[in-house]
């Protein structure tokens, strides 16, 4: 199932960790994930989200004001009943351990190329495999995922397809126009709109669209940590002004939370 990412040759479990036939080895470390990120395949010396962004994120999620969408992440993922599944850029592991618990038959698999954002999501679902790996080379063999995830993160397209059988497909989540419209109004002059469906010309050929949903709903936020955390886990936390961030931070919130869910099946 796991694969090298440096000759693609089959993992296998020795001592505390994994080899291939080629002898390249990856330790478990002691919060339990894998470590299959090589050296020369980082971009820089700690990639993905640092430990600040992570905690705020952390903070965010686990006081629910997202709970509504992990539940609907869950239940579409429940109905697809897979064997196997992956979770890619699965961030601290707040949606990948929804997907675990609505699935405690199948194997769960959750990557993302931040050490940081690992080491905490181990903590949280130690049934799941938790993997440090890049989405542009996932070490996963061929084929061997029914269905994958991908929460408001970057996709490698045909990444993907390379991981789909025929009939398994990709759970995509990601916003709308008018997610967290209101904080951008207040953070930006102008605040620019974008189209809903740009990501379905990039699907690649032997996929399809298979279904499509939205959720929405208003969120208040009154506590002042909370308005800070979700300015720390999206682009605005470094895109807007000091003065901006300054000003949501210090006065209560209401926004709209609106996302849509996208299968994406593998023809």
């Amino acid at each position: 199932m796991l694969t090298c990412p440096i000759c693609q040759g089959a993992l296998q479990s020795v001592d505390n960790g994994v080899a291939c036939p080629a002898d390249h080895r990856f330790d478990r470390a002691r919060q339990g994930y894998l470590n299959l990120l090589p050296v020369q395949h980082k971009n820089s010396r700690a990639p993905g989200d640092n430990q600040a962004m992570v905690e705020a994120r952390r903070r965010f999620l686990d006081a629910g004001h997202y709970a509504p969408l992990a539940a609907r992440l869950a239940q579409l993922a429940a109905e697809r009943q897979p064997r196997r599944w992956l979770d890619i850029g699965c961030g601290e592991g707040y949606y990948s351990t929804r997907i675990a618990q609505a699935l405690p038959a199948a194997e769960g698999y959750a990557l993302d190329i931040s050490r940081e954002a690992v080491k905490r999501a181990c903590k949280r679902a130690p049934q799941v495999e938790w993997l440090v790996a890049s989405m542009a080379r996932i070490p996963l063999a061929d084929t061997s995922c029914d269905l994958l995830a991908s929460v408001f993160s970057p996709l490698d397209w045909q990444e993907a397809r390379r991981l789909l059988p025929p009939g398994g497909g990709l759970l995509r989540m990601g916003p709308t126009r008018e997610h967290l419209l209101e904080l951008r109004q207040r953070l930006y002059d102008e605040v620019r709109d974008y189209d809903d469906e740009k990501h379905l010309s990039l699907i690649p050929q032997g996929m399809h669209l298979a279904h499509s949903e939205t959720l929405s709903y208003e969120l208040r936020l009154d506590d002042a940590q909370a308005r800070a955390d979700l300015l720390a886990m999206t682009p605005h936390g470094w895109r807007a002004s000091a003065e901006r961030r300054a000003a949501v931070i210090d006065s209560p919130l209401s926004v709209r939370v609106a996302i849509r869910y996208d299968w994406i099946q593998r023809d």
